[in-house]
């Protein structure tokens, strides 16, 4: 990887820490400066303005760890609806880098920017499009393999596993506690079971 590489990189990885503890719109491109010890004439090199900055964080951070956390843990499974339960589970009681305190980062940008910010909403839709068709797909395959009913509507437990868990991570983050997702996940067990 080129030094421009790095810095680049070094920039959207200090950039995203202090964004998601204290807020897209509070971080300033100074503390961001700051904090990455660059100047301020790198950063402009790698990015016009802090929204390019911000998108990027969201279409190369976000798209790789999303992928890899949401997204590949429901492909080929034999038992959907487990696999998207510890999926749930997993992020949220077993995620180191996840804090209860902080809440779910594209959550967080869907708050502050995807109202005010066109190419913020498009780049969030598409994150969210991808989590919400690779349930659907995962639950479409286990009623090809009769461990789904096959009268389930697949979209419909999509939107409800997504608002859930988007919602228990407000909830989470208001609580400053992992109790609710305890609450959220037993409901989510007793929804699925009626589900088999």
């Amino acid at each position: 990887m080129k030094k421009s590489e790095v810095t680049r990189l070094n920039i959207l990885q200090k950039a995203f820490e202090l964004i998601y503890t204290k807020g897209y719109q509070t971080t300033s491109i100074d503390e961001i400066i700051a904090t990455t010890q660059v100047t301020k004439g790198a950063f402009y090199y790698h990015f016009k303005t802090k929204d390019e900055m911000g998108l990027a964080i969201i279409n190369e951070l976000l798209k790789n760890s999303f992928k890899s956390t949401f997204i590949e843990p429901l492909q080929n499974t034999d038992h959907p609806l487990e696999s998207i339960y510890h999926l749930v589970y997993g992020i949220l009681m077993e995620n180191d880098f996840l804090k209860v305190e902080y809440g779910c980062p594209a959550s967080n940008f869907t708050q502050e920017m995807a109202p005010w910010h066109i190419d913020f909403t498009k780049a969030l839709n598409e994150l969210s499009s991808r989590w919400e068709n690779a349930i659907i797909t995962c639950i479409e395959e286990g009623k090809k393999k009769g461990s789904v009913k096959e009268d389930i509507n697949a979209k419909e437990i999509a939107v409800f596993v997504m608002s859930g868990y988007w919602g228990v991570r407000n909830l989470g983050k208001l609580e400053n506690s992992k109790s609710v997702y305890l609450v959220y996940l037993k409901g989510l067990k007793a929804y699925f079971k009626s589900l088999e």
